[in-house]
């Protein structure tokens, strides 16, 4: 039996078109390849990031996870943790990003009952000077986070699920500001 050979899947015409062309997909090149971003001729700028996302919980868990009543401890707090540690290694763990030099970053994590919904509200905001945003350093902070909180309820808590993970502010570079 032949053997099929592996070939990367093409980009979009989009993804193919020319440079400053709009919707150009920024990571490919000319031929279609993955490839990191040229940022050396970009100025330094002040730029921000802000990520949202949620883990919807029980109201039960909700309860526990407030009080410190989770078996494994301070859920919160290693949520945390984590998420300052993993916006940190962002570019070790996103194979086409580049490292960036974070000067600041605020997590917060509130236990909410959001509508009928109970859960964990994770939000990430992510400051820095450089040639390239913070914006994949706050997402990943906020994911690493949620993986956190889901990771210390699983045990109690079947039902857990992350949602609603986004960007939703960025500030900085040539795009300006840009708000969901």
């Amino acid at each position: 039996m032949a053997r099929a050979r592996s070939r990367p899947a093409r980009p979009s015409r989009t993804a193919r078109a020319s440079a400053g062309g709009a919707g150009r997909l920024t990571h490919f090149d000319r031929k279609g390849k993955a490839r990191m971003v040229e940022v050396g001729e970009k100025p330094e700028t002040d730029r921000m990031a802000v990520a949202r996302g949620f883990v919807a919980v029980s109201a039960a868990t909700a309860r526990r996870i407030a009080g410190g009543r989770v078996e494994k401890g301070d859920v919160l707090g290693i949520a945390r943790t984590a998420g300052l540690m993993a916006l940190k290694r962002t570019s070790e763990l996103i194979p086409l990003c580049h490292p960036v030099r974070v000067t600041g970053a605020d997590l917060v994590l509130d236990v909410v009952s959001r509508g009928r919904t109970p859960g964990v509200r994770i939000r990430a905001e992510v400051r820095g000077r450089d040639r390239t945003g913070f914006e994949m350093e706050a997402l990943t902070a906020v994911s690493a986070a949620a993986l956190t909180v889901y990771d210390m309820v699983k045990s109690i808590e079947r039902g857990a699920r992350i949602t609603d993970v986004e960007l939703v502010e960025k500030r900085g570079g040539k795009s300006g500001t840009w708000r969901r």
